[in-house]
């Protein structure tokens, strides 16, 4: 595999050690796990050595080292849990091994991933329950295996593939129970998190990584979580799975244990047998004492200072106590015992055993020939044409369950249409000044406000980007295929919320007479619609939180409302800036140009002063409202179209560059990452002038060691 620009700042700046994610699809040889002949079209070996994450900083403060030298391997068949208190590494290790590292920090260290099989070679469960609130669980299976699995495979083939999911993740049950969201009663925590399981293993993978998938369960839905993942794990799987601080039954559930604190191995071995390191350590785990919690005390160093003021302040009270001085937990610091622990570990007979097997297994690696690369394919391997179809059809479900996506908005924008109509009732008909001012005040308020509006569906529109961010991360389809999408599932709910509104207005308000005034009118009103919606898709991929995104949203209406020529015209508003650039890409001030062209044109009205020439369309348009008629009102609605295309193609832009981009960044982060470290070390080959070194301060030892450098 060709090393990128990126890798080799990495490797320099990390002390040249090297880098290199490897998955090999020959046929190999090598045991664990008891894996039969069936089973092994889906085994993994997955080997990593030295891993070292760290945090680099440009300032004089010490760069954060995540994980350092963090060394293990992992069989297919067996199930390992990655121990340690928060902040300990856990994520950042699943993260590493899992090629979906931040682009933020550095690694170096060698991942190696040997195996067989035409299936996807990972999976990546994530904390969070990414999911749609207002599917069934069988139907974000469905939707799922259609997006992923091979467009030959039949109806029949793939709802098979659905059925023994549900069957093995135990949601059989549960299989027609909506997932919940606001106002949908749905399934239950641990379900959440099956379903969360299940949707990775459709398609097979050899090696599931899992973030924490007990948090926030009670005991027995993470026993049963866990009992699942070893039930997959017998057949054949290699399971990788943080967690938190298991009971004593979950934990007796795992095969082997990788214990992490502040970054470095505490401990790496079977399961079983770290009892009896920590005993060896003399620091015995009580016979009634759950493992994990004795763990998790000896090493979690977080809370020292609290503990030493609070045994300082009781220190008479318990001075008696023999018992607790007994207790080498209450007589070290617990940054003492773990710093213990991490030596008795590197010299203990654990890992002499995990350093020969990790060789072992490295060696059958990289002794084939059959050639090496990494499998990064994604999880697709439906055509794009079937993609689109399904989700379009899965995006127009959830948009037609969910009442706060459109239902709740079209029925506002019903009432308040209503609203409208009795205030302007009857007020365009005639031919009075006044029917001027009216229809002028009527058709700029429904243009500007209603369109507003539209920013209301925000909220439900992020939970759906969430679902497309995760499904884009394990590369299930493409950014155009969705976007083309999005647009098809919700122009039925655009196409009636615009009609709905001008239809009332239109009549009630008798601002316009032919049948081509009313489907203007409708059409600008639909694509005002449409851009202020495509604007928020580029708002959304932005903003981190919805509730910056309503802020943002409602600022950038705001704007396109004061440049759009309905409170001053186009002539009187500042030049720079919001007459030019921003009015000539502002679709509001092109739809109140069609509007008032729409309203206006072709029609005389009463003047002023009596006895004087009738006031013509034309003249109001250009002396009143100063809208140039040298276009036609159609042309300004092809204007708002293509705004609202430029909006859509502006979010594939921003997806594709937040894909691309941080490569290019990173190197260049890396380069001044490397500049600055070669000026601070030639700083310090330089003698400072001073006559005599007789009282010259020392130096500190992070000067003269390097320890302030990227690598401290």
């Amino acid at each position: 595999m060709a090393s990128s620009p990126v890798m080799h700042l990495a490797k320099k700046i990390l002390l040249q050690e090297h880098m290199e994610i490897e998955v090999e699809g020959d046929n190999g040889s090598g045991g664990g796990g008891g894996v039969d002949h069936r089973q092994r079209s889906v085994a993994a070996y997955l080997v990593w050595e030295d891993i070292t994450v760290v945090v680099p900083s440009f300032g004089g403060e010490a760069t954060r080292r995540l994980l350092n030298g963090v060394s293990g391997y992992a069989e297919p068949g067996r199930i390992m849990a990655v121990m340690g208190p928060s902040g300990s590494g856990k994520s950042t290790l699943l993260d590493s091994l899992a090629g979906r590292l931040s682009r933020n920090v550095m690694m170096t260290g060698s991942v190696l991933i040997k195996g067989k099989g035409k299936h996807s070679s990972t999976a990546y469960v994530t904390q969070e329950d990414v999911l749609l609130g207002t599917l069934t669980v069988n139907e974000t299976l469905t939707y799922s295996a259609k997006l992923r699995l091979p467009t030959t495979m039949t109806k029949e083939e793939i709802n098979g593939i659905v059925e023994a999911t549900l069957l093995e993740m135990g949601l059989q049950n549960c299989a027609d129970g909506y997932i919940g969201n606001w106002h949908i009663r749905g399934i239950s925590g641990g379900e959440k998190k099956r379903l969360s399981i299940a949707l990775e293993i459709l398609t097979q993978p050899r090696l599931l990584f899992l973030d924490e998938p007990t948090s926030g369960l009670d005991s027995a839905s993470a026993y049963f979580v866990i009992q699942t993942l070893t039930n997959m794990a017998s057949n054949g799987r290699t399971v990788i799975s943080s967690i938190h601080q298991p009971s004593s039954e979950v934990f007796a559930l795992f095969d082997q244990l990788l214990l992490l604190s502040g970054g470095e191995t505490v401990y790496f071995g079977e399961a079983k047998t770290a009892v009896e390191f920590f005993t060896e350590a003399r620091f015995p785990c009580p016979s009634r004492r759950n493992p994990s919690d004795h763990f998790l005390r000896c090493i979690n160093s977080s809370f020292d200072a609290i503990r030493n003021t609070y045994m300082g302040s009781h220190q008479n009270v318990h001075s008696q106590d023999n018992n607790k001085l007994s207790d080498p937990l209450m007589n070290l610091a617990i940054a003492d015992i773990k710093a213990t622990l991490v030596e008795k570990y590197k010299c203990s007979k654990y890992a002499a055993k995990a350093s020969s097997t990790i060789r072992e297994i490295s060696n059958i690696v990289t002794a084939s020939t059959d050639g090496l690369e990494i499998e990064r394919k994604g999880g697709s391997k439906a055509g794009w044409q079937n993609q689109l179809l399904i989700l379009t059809q899965r995006s127009f479900v959830n948009m037609t369950r969910d009442a706060g996506y459109y239902w709740i908005r079209i029925l506002v924008y019903i009432l308040l249409s209503i609203c409208v109509g009795t205030v302007f009732y009857d007020a365009g008909d005639g031919t009075s000044y006044s029917a001027i001012m009216n229809r002028i005040n009527c058709g700029g308020f429904v243009t500007g406000f209603m369109s507003i509006m539209a920013i209301g569906g925000f909220p439900s529109f992020i939970e759906e980007i969430k679902v497309f961010n995760k499904e884009r991360l394990n590369r299930h389809y493409g950014n155009v295929v969705y976007i083309i999408s999005n647009f098809l599932s919700s122009f039925p709910f655009l196409f009636v919320t615009s009609f709905a509104t001008i239809t009332i207005v239109f009549y009630m308000g008798k601002i316009g007479s032919g049948f081509d005034h009313y489907i203007c009118l409708g059409l600008v009103i639909l694509s005002c619609i449409m851009a202020v919606e495509s604007a928020m898709m580029v708002v959304a991929s932005l903003v981190p939180n919805y509730m910056m995104g309503i802020v943002v949203g409602v600022g950038f209406s705001g704007i396109m409302l004061l440049a759009s020529g309905y409170y001053r015209s186009l002539d009187d508003i500042p030049k720079p800036l919001l007459r030019y650039p921003i009015s000539y890409i502002d679709f509001m001030a092109w739809a109140v140009q069609a509007v008032y062209k729409n309203l206006l044109l072709g029609l005389e009205f009463d003047p002023i002063i009596s006895g004087t020439p009738k006031l013509k369309g034309e003249v109001i348009l250009q002396t009143m409202l100063g809208v140039p008629l040298g276009h036609s009102k159609w042309w300004d609605l092809a204007s708002i179209m293509a705004i609202f295309i430029s909006y859509r193609v502006l979010f594939l832009v921003i997806a594709k560059l937040k894909e691309r981009a941080p490569p290019m960044f990173w190197t260049i982060y890396c380069n001044k990452i490397l500049q600055y470290r070669d000026k601070k070390s030639s700083l310090k080959k330089k003698e400072p002038f001073c006559p005599s070194k007789r009282h010259h301060p020392p130096h500190s030892l992070s000067s003269q060691e390097g320890l302030s450098s990227p690598l401290a």
